[in-house]
């Protein structure tokens, strides 16, 4: 089912992003990588091969998600599968009573755009092309997977700005996939626990400890290739569909 299949990553040159782009290649994929990093991509790009091309470019830009779908229209021919790993995780409270001062405004509406608002541009734009695909016999024509996070359902201390922009991923998932159904097109999201990528580098060591004392089984944190592992069994089963999909080794937040 892989081989010769075209996907567009976003967020391709790291975490679950990479390791996504990783498996559809070694399962005989092609991918065109959208990541704002622009020397990293192109150095993953030239690690993974001739089946790999780095787009670099940010998913809020309507001109760099065009140029990459361009790349993979001029280079595949097609497009049949889009995985949206983009994004970006800080912490903000809403008020610092110590210093007395509100949270600025703009940190909580960069990470709704970059979250939420990037997810929507690059499906909106990629819908087209898909679109365009010879229907297989379940009338498919192409795959669409997000991304967001449990915090949409239990966000904790200073995460309002990321909770809310993962919950928008998680709330427009069903709608999209009711209007992309009249051209068979599949869209599922899956909601990530707490993975070991590069967005968690920054939390101390303790915290990192808590998180795996948290999660029932396996008590520890997830790998990138188990999100990807994922990707590809939605890719697979022509059901699932309008779904948002946890990811998380039961893990469930609790107020500190």
């Amino acid at each position: 089912m892989f081989k010769g299949m075209v996907s567009l990553v976003t967020g391709g040159a790291s975490g679950l992003g990479r390791a996504t782009v990783e498996r559809l290649v070694k399962n005989g994929g092609k991918v065109v990588i959208l990541d704002i990093q622009g020397t990293k991509v192109k150095k993953v790009a030239s690690e993974l091969g001739s089946n790999v091309i780095a787009s670099p470019g940010c998913v809020t830009s309507e001109a760099d998600v065009k140029k990459a779908l361009d790349i993979v229209r001029d280079k595949f021919g097609r497009l049949d599968t889009l995985v949206n790993c983009a994004g970006q995780s800080k912490a903000y409270q809403v008020y610092n009573f110590n210093k007395d001062i509100a949270c600025q405004l703009d940190n909580f509406s960069e990470i709704v755009m970059i979250n939420t608002v990037g997810t929507f541009n690059t499906i909106r734009l990629s819908a087209g092309l898909i679109g365009k695909n010879k229907p297989d016999e379940n009338g498919q024509r192409g795959v669409i997977v997000n991304t967001a996070s449990t915090a949409a359902y239990e966000g904790d201390i200073g995460q309002a700005a990321y909770a809310a922009s993962t919950a928008g991923i998680v709330g427009m998932t069903l709608p999209i996939a009711r209007d992309l159904a009249s051209q068979g097109i599949r869209v599922i999201t899956i909601a990530p626990g707490i993975f070991n990528t590069p967005l968690v580098q920054y939390l101390p060591e303790k915290m990192l400890e808590f998180i795996q004392r948290m999660t029932p089984f396996p008590s520890r944190l997830g790998k990138p290739e188990e999100f990807a592992m994922l990707v590809t069994s939605i890719v697979e089963n022509p059901m699932l569909n309008g779904e948002v999909i946890r990811l998380d080794g039961a893990q469930r937040w609790f107020p500190l």
